[in-house]
């Protein structure tokens, strides 16, 4: 199908049959936002509130499950829920506009509900094995700290330091590249997608590894403080939304960035004046 005058497509690249590329879908492909995203978002965001006001939160952290005496098994269980709860909360909502998108795509399919199942399945995969990864790299660094004398009086250089990471992270070109995929969901399905079943997998695996190569860093933040620190929750979903949704979320890439160095700097170098700034070590 061609794409309608005064929308370019990318060098190269045809459009895909039943892809249309129309002026303003990049950051708005279909002004429409899917309900069960937002149901799904409610949902998520209405348990992490409950469970920290419950006073349950703490109980599903990466730090008390690690350290709980629970088996293996049940520790990475326990996790991978909590997990898709925080997933649910902080990355739909962001991800909205691809949803959006493949969701209109994939109603010309034959089996459209399974078309996007696969789709929505490799996305969460993706982040799943990241935050395993994150979990697991946690553990390590946890025995570091207790097997090293000088971590263990200075615990909070390990959350500044993962401050620092993050908004380094935010001035380099890996980010901005994986931004503008993100950002442009039209353009990323013109030149990707295809009908079928696997296909919408693939498809899925390739939006959550630009996903994940622009929010990585942020969402570690999210992970060090957290699953029941809601003001890093609300934080760090807001940056991502307006990064990611926005005609200006360029902009704010850069000081969010500068914000955070700063903040992690300050936690190393004066941390009585900003006391466990991510949660408990």
């Amino acid at each position: 199908m061609p794409i309608r005058p005064g929308v370019e497509a990318r060098p190269g690249v045809e459009a895909r049959p039943g892809v249309e590329a129309r002026p303003g879908s990049a950051a708005r492909p279909g002004g429409r936002v899917p309900t069960v995203v937002v149901a799904v978002t409610c949902l998520a965001w209405a348990v992490s509130i409950g469970a920290e006001s419950g006073g349950s939160a703490p109980m599903f952290g990466h730090g008390h499950l690690a350290e709980g005496g629970l088996s293996p098994v049940a520790v990475i269980a326990l996790f991978a829920i909590s997990w898709q709860v925080m997933l649910a909360a902080m990355m739909l909502p962001s991800s909205i506009g691809m949803l959006d998108a493949f969701g209109r795509l994939a109603r010309t399919q034959t089996h459209p509900v399974r078309v996007q199942a696969l789709f929505v399945t490799a996305y969460l995969g993706v982040w799943t094995v990241f935050g395993l990864a994150a979990f697991g790299g946690d553990a390590l660094l946890h025995d570091l700290v207790h097997s090293s004398p000088w971590l263990h009086r200075h615990q909070w250089t390990v959350g500044g330091a993962v401050l620092v990471a993050a908004g380094a992270f935010q001035f380099s070109s890996i980010k901005d590249r994986c931004l503008t995929e993100c950002r442009t969901p039209v353009g990323f399905l013109v030149e990707r997608y295809r009908p079928g079943a696997w296909a919408a997998f693939r498809v899925g695996i390739a939006h959550a590894a630009f996903c994940l190569g622009c929010c990585w860093a942020l969402m570690l933040v999210a992970f060090a403080a957290g699953a029941g620190n809601l003001v890093w929750m609300g934080v760090i979903t807001t940056i991502m939304v307006v990064e990611r949704t926005v005609s200006w979320g360029a902009t704010v890439v850069r000081p969010v960035g500068a914000l955070l160095v700063v903040l992690g700097v300050l936690v190393m170098a004066h941390p009585a004046g900003f006391p466990a700034v991510l949660g408990p070590s």
